[in-house]
C-alpha cells in the first residue's frame, strides 16, 4: 500500500501559510510606502540686511564738525556760547562715533548670516530631495523580491515535475501494481504545480522545499524497490561485524569481541566523558535510536538526562550487558530495525564507532533510510576514526579486523548532503597532546651558530615539522552532524 507523505490537510495548511504570508508581506511594504516623505516647501531665505541708512550716518555723525571759529566780538560771543554748550556735544559726538562704528562693524556679519541662511535651505532642500529618492528605490528593491522568488519556484517545481514525469515514464512499462505509484506521481507534480506561487523571498524557505522534494523521491524510491522485486533486498555488510556494528552476519564470537572492545577502547568511564559532550545535541529529543549501543555508555547519559532512548547492537553479548544495566536494547540489524519503524517516528539518530564497519551500499541505503524515519528537526550524529589522520588510521583503524571502509570526513559529510539532511557539519574529536608530536627546533642565535643559512635550514625544517604533525597527529575521531528537515 503506497503511503502519503503529505495529506491534503498538510497541502491546505501550506497554503494558508503562504497566503498569510502574502497577506504579511504585502501589508508591511504598503506601510513601508505610506511612511515615505513627502517633499514640501522650503522657507524663504531671510531678506537681506538693510543699509540703506548706514552711508548718511557714516557722514553726518561728526558734530565737532560745526564748532564756531572767528575774530572779533563775534568770535569772542560765540566761543563763550561754545563753552557752555560744547559738553554736550561732545558727549553727543562720542556716542555718534560708538554708534557708527558698531554698525560699520556688524554689517559683513548680517550679510554672512543673510547669505549663509539661504545656501542652508538650499542644501537642505537638494538632500530631502536625495533622501525620498532613496526611500523610493528601497520600495522598488522591496516589489521585485516577490517574482525574483517566484521565477526560482517555477524553475524548481518545473525541475521535479520533469523528475516525475520520468519516474512515471518508466513505471508505465511495470505491473499493474505500479498505476498507484504513477498516480502519486501525478498528483504530487500538480501540487508542485498549485505551489509555485508560494512564501516569501528567505533562502529558508527554498531549503526546507528542497527537504520535502527529498523525502518524496526517497518514498518513491522504496515503493519501487517493493513493487519490482519479488522480495526486499537483503543487504548484507559482509565482514560488518563490529559490535557496535549493529549489522548482521557476525563472524566473531560475540564474548570475544567483548573483551577486545574493552581492551582497546577505552574504560566506560573514558567513553562516558567522551560522549557527554553530544548531549546537548539531543536536548528536548524523544525516542532516540543509538545504533550500535555496544556497553550502553551513551544510552546510561540519554537516561540520566531523561531523554528517552533505545539502543540496538547485532552483538548478543552487548546487548546483555545492557539490558543487566537497566537500558532499553535490542539486538537487531540497523537496516532491518530502522526499516520497521514508522517513516518521521524517530526523534534522533547516534551512532559512534559504526559507519566504518559497513559496506558502503549498506552505508548508503542506511542513510537514505535514516532520513525517511527522522522526523523534522531530529538530529543525526555518525562519529567515526579520522581516516584523515595517519596516526588515527594505523593504531585505530587497521587494528580492528571488522572494520570494513575507512571514511575520509569530507566523503561522510557529503554523501550525509546527499541523503537530504542540512545543517551539516564535521566536529573534530580526541587531539593528540602536544607533547605526542614533533617538536620543532628553537629558532635563535644562541641554539643555532647564528649564521643566516642555518637559521633559514631551521625555520625550513620546522615548517615540515608543522605539516607532518597536521598529518600524522591530526585529530584521532570526528563526528558529522545533521538535521533532518
Amino acid at each position: 500500500m503506497f503511503t502519503r507523505t503529505v495529506s491534503t490537510d498538510d497541502l491546505a495548511r501550506l497554503k494558508r501559510e503562504r497566503e498569510d504570508a502574502d497577506r504579511e508581506y504585502n501589508a508591511a511594504l504598503t506601510a513601508l510606502d505610506g511612511a515615505l516623505l513627502r517633499l514640501r516647501d522650503v522657507p524663504h531665505p531671510p531678506p537681506p540686511y538693510d543699509e540703506h541708512q548706514l552711508r548718511p550716518l557714516n557722514e553726518q555723525w561728526n558734530l565737532l564738525a560745526v564748532r564756531p571759529i572767528g575774530t572779533g566780538w563775534r568770535g569772542r560771543f560765540w566761543s563763550a556760547i561754545w563753552s557752555a554748550v560744547s559738553p554736550l556735544f561732545e558727549r553727543q559726538h562720542a556716542f555718534n562715533a560708538a554708534l557708527v562704528e558698531h554698525l560699520n562693524r556688524n554689517t559683513s556679519v548680517h550679510r554672512e548670516v543673510a547669505t549663509s541662511a539661504a545656501t542652508t535651505l538650499t542644501f537642505m532642500h537638494e538632500e530631502l530631495i536625495k533622501t525620498i529618492e532613496f526611500q523610493s528605490r528601497i520600495v522598488q528593491y522591496l516589489q521585485t523580491i516577490t517574482p525574483y522568488v517566484d521565477t526560482k519556484d517555477r524553475e524548481i517545481a518545473g525541475l521535479m515535475r520533469r523528475i516525475n514525469e520520468d519516474v512515471g515514464e518508466s513505471l508505465m512499462g511495470s505491473a499493474g501494481a505500479l498505476g498507484d505509484v504513477a498516480d502519486e506521481l501525478r498528483k504530487r507534480s500538480e501540487s508542485m504545480t498549485a505551489r509555485e506561487r508560494r512564501y516569501q523571498g528567505q533562502i529558508e524557505d527554498v531549503r526546507a522545499s528542497f527537504a520535502v522534494v527529498n523525502q518524496v523521491t526517497q518514498t518513491l524510491k522504496r515503493e519501487l524497490e517493493r513493487l519490482q522485486q519479488a522480495a526486499p533486498p537483503a543487504i548484507t555488510p559482509g565482514s560488518d561485524t563490529k559490535t557496535p556494528a549493529k549489522v548482521s552476519g557476525s563472524s566473531l564470537d560475540s564474548q570475544k569481541y567483548v573483551g577486545f572492545e574493552d581492551l582497546y577502547r577505552g574504560s566506560r568511564e573514558d567513553i562516558r566523558n567522551h560522549l557527554a559532550s553530544y548531549l546537548e545535541e539531543f536536548v528536548g529529543a524523544t525516542d532516540v535510536v543509538d545504533i550500535g549501543c555496544g556497553r550502553g555508555e551513551f544510552l546510561e547519559l540519554l537516561r540520566d538526562r531523561g531523554i528517552a532512548a533505545r539502543g540496538i547492537d547485532s552483538n548478543h553479548e552487548m546487548v546483555e550487558v545492557c539490558k543487566e544495566r537497566g537500558l532499553v536494547c535490542d539486538e537487531a540489524d540497523a537496516l532491518g530495525f530502522l526499516r520497521a519503524q514508522p517513516d518521521a517516528s524517530v526523534g534522533g539518530l547516534f551512532a559512534a564507532q559504526v559507519v566504518e564497519h559497513l559496506e558502503p551500499s549498506y552505508l548508503l541505503t542506511l542513510l537514505d533510510t535514516a532520513y525517511l524515519k527522522l522526523r523534522p528537526g531530529a538530529k543525526l550524529i555518525l562519529e567515526t576514526i579520522n581516516a584523515a589522520s595517519w596516526s588515527a588510521f594505523f593504531f585505530s583503524y587497521i587494528r580492528d579486523i571488522t572494520h570494513v571502509r575507512a571514511l575520509h570526513p569530507e566523503t561522510l559529510e557529503y554523501f550525509v548532503r546527499a541523503s537530504g539532511f542540512q545543517n551539516v557539519h564535521i566536529r573534530y574529536l580526541s587531539p593528540h597532546p602536544d607533547d605526542f608530536k614533533l617538536k620543532p627546533i628553537p629558532v635563535s642565535s644562541q641554539s643555532l651558530d647564528g649564521t643566516p643559512s642555518s637559521i633559514a635550514l631551521a625555520m625550513t625544517l620546522n615548517r615540515n615539522v608543522e605539516k607532518l604533525n597536521d598529518l600524522l597527529f591530526a585529530d584521532q575521531d570526528y563526528a558529522v552532524i545533521a538535521e533532518r528537515r
